[in-house]
């Protein structure tokens, strides 16, 4: 992910680190949008803004949001948030895989605070049965961003054969003209999730196997990493599977950070129905050595989201618009 724009402020772009997050599929909000900041330097503690309620909300499509993703455009400055258009509250989990919206949500903004949308950009045709978690990569030598989320596909019109998912892309410079899909990650098995981020000309790709838990499988339901030349390079290096395994019951949602102080990389895994986002530190990425990070304060009940360098002064303008939950101000006295 582009980590600034061509009109960034005096302060740097990795001085502070904006979180973007849904909750829970269990609470009738939960399914929106929520924010939390860092203190000033550490992408490993944050606290919620707006009392930890949610600060977009969608009216359209499925009227419910998991997946946000912040992207700052190296093409315009301004800003974008892609996300998954389900409410899966109420809603049985097999519908939504093979019944589910096949469009993703997206807001614009200036300035992180003010935003436009959401609109519903349809991505996929009848064949798909979701598009979930959808996340964008710029690509220097095209100079457009690619797109990438995943679909289940179905060869029959009722989407009842057996299936699995694929990560798919399109590739897009405003986030309102997107290009025909097409397939980017097929394993021959449910893969979803995928992110990644760059380092020494070289694209780190994480992406969660899916499969159900088996002799066949026992790296399942964990993330794993490769490496490639390129953001659409067909032919990734495997780096490492089973990332959070022994450490988690299960992980998705990957985030990939670089730490701002040259101190390596970390890794953010979701353990979803259990203790949510948890913190893994890298010395190399190139190794794909991850240990958990015991003293990380990432925000409280997140789920899946994203993590966007922001600067000081951004920081601080979503403090005074959109105070900070008090309880956790109270645990972290730096904020």
């Amino acid at each position: 992910m582009p980590r600034s724009s061509p009109a960034d402020q005096q302060d740097g772009p990795e001085d502070a680190f904006l979180f973007a997050y849904f909750c829970s599929e269990g609470e009738p909000d939960g399914e929106q949008v929520r924010f939390a900041v860092s203190e000033p330097g550490n992408p490993l503690r944050y606290v919620p803004l707006n009392a930890g309620a949610p600060l977009l909300v969608s009216d359209v499509g499925e009227q419910g949001v998991r997946d946000p993703f912040l992207v700052r455009s190296v093409l315009t400055g301004s800003f974008h948030l892609l996300a998954t258009d389900l409410r899966a509250h109420g809603q049985d989990w097999e519908n939504a895989v093979r019944h589910g919206s096949r469009s993703i949500l997206v807001w614009d903004s200036q300035d992180l605070m003010d935003w436009t949308g959401p609109r519903l950009v349809e991505l996929m045709g009848p064949e798909a049965g979701n598009t979930w978690a959808p996340e964008a990569f710029f690509e220097a030598e095209s100079g457009t961003y690619v797109v990438f989320w995943a679909s289940s596909l179905y060869e029959d019109p009722g989407h009842a054969d057996p299936s699995y998912h694929r990560m798919m892309y399109s590739t897009t410079t405003d986030f309102v003209t997107f290009s025909e899909p097409d397939v980017y990650l097929d394993r021959g098995h449910s893969v979803i999730d995928s992110t990644m981020i760059e380092h020494e000309g070289q694209i780190y790709r994480f992406t969660k196997d899916e499969r159900e838990r088996s002799g066949n499988g026992p790296n399942s339901k964990f993330i794993f990493q490769e490496r490639g030349e390129t953001v659409l390079d067909p032919d990734y290096f495997p780096v490492r599977e089973g990332i959070g395994s022994g450490a988690m019951e299960h992980g998705e949602g990957p985030i990939a950070l670089e730490a701002p102080d040259g101190g390596g990389w970390y890794l953010f895994l979701d353990e979803f129905g259990r203790r949510g986002y948890m913190a893994f530190h890298s010395a190399d990425i190139a190794a794909g050595i991850w240990e958990p990070v015991e003293d990380a304060l990432l925000p409280p009940g997140a789920r899946h989201g994203s993590v966007l360098p922001i600067t000081l002064s951004e920081r601080d303008h979503l403090l005074s618009r959109y105070p900070a939950q008090e309880m956790i101000l109270r645990v972290v006295a730096t904020f």
